[in-house]
């Protein structure tokens, strides 16, 4: 259903049952999936994708132009997959030459007054609360939920599966599978409550909870606690994904205890 009152473009591609509400505004080259609900005074951009079964709620904007001083208006992209919520009046900024395309995942919640900025990359079943805000290039793999008003500082990476406390400011990348708050931004355990609703097994929890020991509980250099992670930790995929996101993050992560 279209209302009389909004204002689709010939151009824009709508799937089937799709709602568009009076007052919403979609753009040429825009495309809606089917059984997505675009409410009043919403406005998806020029090049913005919407998967299926989304919910783009009153006053949100999808595929905004950027706000990055580098950018010349080469054609660039915003992807929103399928069954994710985007809350009230929250921005997703088009991506720049860098990545090309802003993409937010599968089942992501993405609450109100959210700011995304140009080419992050959002995993699926993530949750932003109330007021994060996200600077540009960040990547936030699945899983992860930021509370509300959390800052995050461009270019950093947050891991799969953490748990970044209401107020945090990151300046540096989380690894995954941790719980994180403090000022500065600090380790302060596994996210263990996260990781049992997911299904993993108390065996697992307590390996991760293992290496992040070493990796922050002992104070020792962050390359000896590497080296004993290796030789001492029990193998799996878990410690394959700790190890391979710290040896990526050049810039380095976040502190501990």
């Amino acid at each position: 259903m279209i209302s009389n009152l909004a204002s689709v473009h010939p151009k824009a591609q709508l799937g089937n049952n799709v709602t568009v509400e009076g007052f919403a505004t979609i753009y040429e080259g825009a495309v809606i999936g089917d059984g997505t609900w675009i409410g009043p005074n919403a406005v998806i951009y020029p090049d913005a994708s919407i998967g299926t079964n989304c919910k783009i709620f009153p006053g949100a904007l999808v595929g905004a132009p950027n706000q990055d001083l580098k950018y010349k208006g080469e054609k660039t992209f915003t992807v929103i997959g399928n069954n994710t919520t985007i809350r009230e009046y929250t921005t997703v900024h088009k991506g720049t030459a860098d990545r090309v395309t802003t993409r937010i995942g599968d089942n992501c919640l993405i609450m109100g007054y959210v700011h995304v900025a140009h080419d992050c990359v959002i995993g699926n079943n993530v949750i932003l609360a109330n007021y994060v805000g996200l600077s540009g290039h960040i990547t936030i793999e699945d899983f992860a939920i930021l509370e509300g008003k959390v800052g995050a500082q461009q270019f950093i990476t947050v891991g799969a599966h953490s748990f970044i406390a209401g107020g945090g400011l990151i300046r540096k990348s989380v690894p995954p599978f941790v719980r994180c708050a403090r000022e500065p931004l600090s380790y302060i355990g596994v996210n263990k409550v996260g990781l049992e609703r997911r299904g993993y097994a108390a065996d697992v929890i307590n390996r991760i909870e293992d290496i992040y020991r070493m990796l922050f509980v002992t104070k020792m250099p962050m390359s000896k606690a590497i080296e004993m992670i290796q030789s001492d930790a029990p193998e799996g995929p878990e410690k394959t994904q700790i190890l391979s996101f710290i040896e990526k993050e050049k810039d380095g992560i976040i502190k501990g205890i």
